[in-house]
């Protein structure tokens, strides 16, 4: 029974595996048709594209060869037009070369001819200058026979009689130039001189060495004094300058030869009368106190001397010394004021002349700024002033105009000949310094005595406060010739004998008189 199974079940596996066989057999051969059917109609296919494709192909290349046919037809007239017109081109440039060419041949056969003209003028003109060279020499011939000269002779003779003529004539010219130039240099200085003058008139302000302090009663002296004389050697101490307590009913005398040292205890000792409390203690607070106003002080008088001026861009240290010029005075005369005055008549004469007007102003405000420390620093004022103005790097003109404004060097620049002459008009004119009363009349006395020390004088006079003096002589032992020589040997010896602000005018007097009676 088992065995029938099995052989049923290989029967039946054998049967399906042939079923399938024969399936798959009708199956290549159904497949087979339908390729050969599908390739039939893919060929006929390939053959209709290639057919088309070959009457494409046909139909570029005709179009292609027309085109071609067309730009080379194209190209070929665009040449032979180009030939053409280069052709033509060219025959003009022949055609003008040409003409050129023949321009040259008419113009070369022209400078031929010129030529073969010249050179015929050129021999005659050659044959008329030895002709007149022949009369000329003929002439001069005859000119030496006449005249009994050589033609160097002459030429000589003529050119010394020209020679002193000219020069007789260059000597009058010469003198009237001088004397016109003199005369209109001497009007001119005088108007520039008066204008500044006139539109500047500063205050002045005579100081001594002492200060007077008001007092509100004499009992007010003790209190000063102090216990045991303990508060007035507090503010001597201090300030360094010597309280005069006297007999001069409610006033108390100042005396020291510092001006801002002065004015420290002007300042403190009234502050101590009006607050009362008069002891050490408060005497050194107030010294202290009154020592920041003076600085203060010091610095405003600064600042509004280079406002008064127009003078700007000063250091602040020079503004400050400026400032200390305030208390400085010289023969009376504010040193401040001063040199504001100065600043403003320097400006003025540089705006008549056409000069730098700044320059000039700041050169005349600076031109004593020595004054403000020469009672501190060894030299005089003017070396002072240069190293300071240096010191903050001043301008140059500036420092030269300082250096020079006593003389002490040669004045190089117009700056400093104006400040000079500012410097000398401020100091001179009247009421604008002062002197001790016996240092006055002593000097007018050797000035006297100066000018009779000369043989020949017989009386002198110191006139004008001393600025001038006006001298007598002998007329029969001093000759009209003889006065300028006299009157420059007085000055030579007032210069070196005698020392005075300004300048000192000399007048020499000669007088003849002839007396007869009628009777």
């Amino acid at each position: 029974m088992g065995m029938e199974i099995a052989i049923a079940a290989v029967v039946a596996v054998v049967l399906a595996i042939i079923s399938g066989a024969i399936c798959f057999r009708l199956g290549i051969s159904h497949r087979k048709r339908v390729a050969e059917a599908q390739i039939g109609s893919a060929e006929a296919e390939a053959k209709r594209i290639v057919d088309e494709a070959v009457k494409t192909a046909e139909n570029k290349k005709r179009e292609s060869l027309l085109s071609a046919k067309e730009e080379i037809n194209r190209n070929r007239n665009e040449a032979e037009r180009e030939l053409k017109e280069r052709r033509s081109e060219i025959s003009r440039q022949e055609r003008r070369l040409q003409q050129k060419e023949d321009a040259l041949d008419k113009k070369a056969e022209n400078m031929e001819k010129k030529e073969e003209t010249l050179s015929r003028k050129i021999k005659e003109a050659d044959e008329e200058k030895e002709k007149i060279a022949g009369i000329h020499k003929a002439q001069i011939e005859l000119l030496e026979r006449l005249s009994g000269l050589t033609a160097e002779e002459a030429k000589e003779y003529l050119l010394k009689n020209i020679e002193d003529e000219v020069r007789h004539e260059a000597a009058i010219m010469i003198k009237e130039i001088e004397t016109q130039a003199k005369e209109e240099a001497d009007k001119r200085a005088k108007n520039i001189i008066s204008a500044g003058i006139q539109r500047c008139a500063a205050d002045h302000v005579a100081e001594t060495t002492v200060s007077v302090v008001s007092l509100p009663n004499d009992e007010m002296k003790g209190r000063i004094i102090g216990r045991e004389g303990r508060n007035i050697r507090t503010l001597e101490t201090l300030t360094g300058i010597d309280l005069i307590i006297d007999d001069t009913p409610e006033a108390v005398i100042l005396s020291g030869f510092d001006p801002i040292r002065r004015e420290v205890a002007r300042v403190a000792l009234e502050k101590l009368i009006v607050d009362g409390r008069i002891h050490p203690s408060r005497i050194e607070e107030t010294v202290e106190k009154a020592r920041k106003e003076v600085d203060a002080t010091i610095k405003q008088e600064g600042e509004q001397a280079t406002f008064d001026t127009g003078v700007h861009g000063l250091h602040p240290e020079i503004v400050k010394l400026l400032g200390k010029l305030k208390f400085r005075t010289s023969y009376g005369q504010n040193v401040l004021k001063h040199s504001i005055e100065v600043s403003h008549v320097a400006g003025i004469m540089a705006g008549e002349l056409g000069v730098d007007v700044a320059t000039a102003k700041r050169a005349g405000l600076l031109h004593d700024l020595g004054k403000a420390v020469d009672h501190e620093i060894e030299g005089s004022h003017i070396s002072i002033g240069v190293d300071i103005a240096k010191k903050y790097n001043e301008n140059k003109e500036v420092i030269h105009a300082i250096e020079a404004h006593h003389g002490d060097v040669e004045a190089k620049t117009i700056i400093a000949c104006l400040v000079q002459a500012a410097d000398a008009v401020s100091a001179a004119r009247p009421g604008a310094r002062r002197e001790n009363i016996e240092a006055y009349i002593k000097r007018l006395q050797q000035l006297e005595e100066i000018a009779t020390s000369f043989a020949g004088v017989e009386k002198s006079y110191a006139i004008q406060a001393g600025r001038e003096i006006r001298i007598m002589v002998k007329p029969e032992e001093i000759g009209d010739g003889d006065m300028e020589f006299v009157a420059r040997e007085i000055v030579k010896k007032i210069e070196s004998e005698l020392e005075y602000p300004g300048q000192i005018k000399i007048n020499l007097i000669r007088e003849t008189r002839t007396t007869d009676y009628a009777k």
